[in-house]
């Protein structure tokens, strides 16, 4: 790996997700996988290494200073190379706090920060409806006003740290006739009365991370658990999205990472012809091709998540765009190309690297496809232009 300049506070911490990916993750990762086991020994180490406050400010009791992305980024890309699925508890729950970080009120974030910042409770951010994904504007979550309180009624589907998590970022519309500024977000907690989960997904990939339905009958929230003004929650998440696919791309990233790190270590004891398959010039061809997108894709990804701790307070969806969709995309191209490496052990079960190619398929489709993401970077371009 080339080196990045990192500070030593953000070696350390790389370091220490490095550890935990090795000893708790690897170990763990086919088994979570088989099982849909939520891996709730990774979330203790995670705590007890003080790493799931790294991109939460240290007033709350994180570790976020002046690099928050950048540390999130980080500690994603080691735990996902060693599993994109387990490394779900950790990026989902950044996912599920960003939006208190950039919309709480402080007695809100007094509340709820230093909890997620120790590992004692994980978050989830509920968005997404059976018909409304890249759409959000066309959610039928419904939040009627009603005295100091809200009833929620809907549903969100396909929610990654649903029934494990605590706390839950919820979306809903307060005013159906303003379209995409009629929806406010909410903080909710599990076990609120009229709040229920469905089922657990059966998963192509991810499979050791939970994803459920969140049912909401006649939910009552206290209006303090608004996130937020009434009518902004829209603006919270387009916010949110832009702090957070940098950490969808650095789960890529380390998805085809580990999936190159194997690779090559098969290349290199495999043999065919009585030579290792690495000594074949075709081999180390796609090797060579597959190490280039992945150091590409993981160089814009720091460099985005360092241009959005330096630059607070700006919109990030132009390059937040385009290292998600980038390093996505790369992490599609080089696990296919493991497998081939593999051959047809490849293509078994009993061989780690088909997991890879599973686990990376959805980091293209969640937090905005990538149809969505070209459309958001050719409109910042356009806008770009205009602006000149």
């Amino acid at each position: 790996m080339l080196d990045y300049g990192l500070t030593e506070e953000q070696l350390f911490i790389r370091d220490c997700a490095r550890d935990i990916a090795e000893k708790k993750i690897r170990p763990l990762a086919a088994h979570c996988d088989e099982t849909g086991e939520f891996p709730w020994e990774v979330v203790k180490a995670l705590s007890a290494a003080d790493l799931c406050g790294v991109y939460i400010d240290d007033q709350y009791g994180g570790l976020g200073g002046t690099s928050p992305i950048m540390n999130m980024v980080l500690v994603t890309e080691e735990l996902s190379k060693a599993c994109g699925g387990i490394s779900l508890a950790f990026a989902a729950t950044g996912l599920g706090t960003i939006p208190i970080i950039v919309s709480a009120s402080e007695e809100q974030k007094q509340q709820y920060l230093p909890e997620i910042a120790a590992g004692k409770k994980l978050a989830a951010f509920g968005l997404t409806e059976a018909n409304a994904g890249s759409n959000v504007a066309g959610m039928t979550t419904r939040a009627v006003k009603d005295g100091d309180h809200y009833i929620i009624n809907g549903t969100k589907q396909w929610i990654t740290n649903g029934g494990e998590a605590d706390i839950y970022t919820v979306f809903a519309v307060t005013n159906p006739e303003k379209g995409a500024r009629g929806i406010s977000a909410f903080i909710l907690e599990k076990g609120m009365e009229g709040f229920t989960f469905g089922k657990e997904e059966d998963k192509l990939g991810i499979r050791a991370s939970a994803t459920r339905e969140l049912v909401f009958q006649d939910c009552r929230v206290h209006k303090r658990q608004l996130l937020g003004r009434e009518g902004t929650g829209f603006i919270t998440a387009m916010k949110t999205f832009d702090l957070s696919r940098p950490g969808v791309a650095s789960q890529a990233v380390g998805i085809a990472a580990g999936a190159l790190d194997l690779a090559v270590e098969f290349a290199n004891t495999r043999k065919q012809f009585d030579v290792p398959v690495s000594s074949f010039q075709g081999v180390r061809f796609m090797l060579a091709d597959m190490a280039m997108k992945v150091e590409s894709a993981r160089a814009l990804v720091y460099a985005t998540a360092r241009h959005i701790d330096a630059h607070p307070g700006e919109r990030y969806t132009l390059y937040s765009a385009m290292s998600k969709c980038f390093a996505s995309d790369m992490a599609m191209q080089v696990t296919v190309d493991a497998i081939q490496v593999f051959g047809g052990h490849g293509y078994m079960r009993e061989y780690p690297i088909e997991k890879y190619m599973r686990d990376a398929k959805i980091t293209q489709i969640y937090e905005g496809t990538n149809q969505i993401q070209r459309d958001e970077i050719g409109r910042a371009l356009i806008q770009e232009l205009h602006n000149r």
